[in-house]
């Protein structure tokens, strides 16, 4: 396995081994692996002749007052697992390297970024697609996967690539989850205590919505009240936002029919957490 810093030399890199016929295959990450990313790179492993996974904690996807500084990092715990998984190449640069003095650029999709994530945190989605996009660019990737989890951050993605006609397929992968049904995720650390416990009521009320349209509720503010009247008992626990939508556009839906998207965000304690389910109806 080779780590790699610098973009211009992950760039010759590739294209070295794409004369050897190989196929790229692309895991995204900010590092902290855990199993979520691990299902990732198998995934790729599996597909692929040729495994890349970037470390990096994009600075331009943090909003002043957000977690940049204290978000998780170790590099050792992710060349380890890293190794272990096969992975051919890690991409690990640094801020500067990707953002040099002067940079003045970014991309910005103007409709699914406005919405859920978009509207608690407005700049969040300009600085993903813009460093995706780079990445996509340094990397030339055949096949990028992406984890359910981020739901949204994925179909704008998907997007992204179709409107700027982007080389790459992109993978949604299932969330992974803890025993108890909690997402994966690096924030999880933050929890503390009693808040670990608690954190898992946004799969319990997910599963409670699952339940109900499965009964045959088709009302979306129905769901919606009863997802957060559960989540409102619980200590520590302060929603966000509770939305039905349709999975591919995130379009609102006006009866629940078919197959629906329910997206959450809830904070626990001074930790904000995310996850989503798709239902059939």
């Amino acid at each position: 396995m080779e780590i790699i810093k610098e973009p211009h030399k992950l760039t010759q890199k590739i294209k070295e081994l794409r004369r050897r016929g190989n196929t790229i295959g692309f895991v995204p990450t900010m590092g902290f692996l855990h199993d979520g990313h691990i299902s990732l790179i198998k995934e790729a492993r599996k597909e692929t002749g040729v495994v890349v996974l970037s470390i990096f904690v994009n600075p331009t996807q943090f909003a002043p007052g957000e977690d940049y500084n204290r978000y998780p990092r170790a590099l050792e715990w992710d060349r380890k697992i890293s190794e272990k998984e096969e992975v051919d190449i890690i991409f690990a640069p640094a801020p500067e390297d990707m953002y040099p003095e002067g940079y003045s650029t970014y991309v910005e999709e103007t409709h699914l970024s406005r919405i859920l994530e978009g509207e608690s945190r407005p700049s969040h989605f300009r600085g993903v697609t813009t460093v995706v996009l780079k990445l996509f660019n340094i990397i030339q990737p055949d096949i990028s996967y992406f984890g359910q989890k981020d739901w949204q951050q994925a179909i704008i993605v998907k997007r992204m690539v179709r409107d700027l006609n982007i080389d790459t397929e992109i993978k949604i992968l299932p969330t992974i989850r803890e025993k108890d049904g909690l997402a994966l995720s690096s924030r999880n650390t933050y929890l503390k205590g009693e808040e670990r416990n608690s954190a898992t009521i946004l799969f319990h009320s997910l599963m409670e919505a699952k339940r109900l349209i499965e009964e045959g509720e088709i009302e979306p503010a129905e769901v919606s009240r009863r997802m957060e009247e559960m989540i409102q008992k619980e200590k520590f626990a302060k929603v966000d936002y509770i939305q039905i939508r349709e999975p591919e556009t995130l379009e609102t839906v006006e009866k629940i029919k078919g197959r629906v998207i329910i997206l959450l965000a809830v904070w626990i304690g001074k930790v904000r957490l995310i996850d989503n389910m798709i239902i059939e109806a």
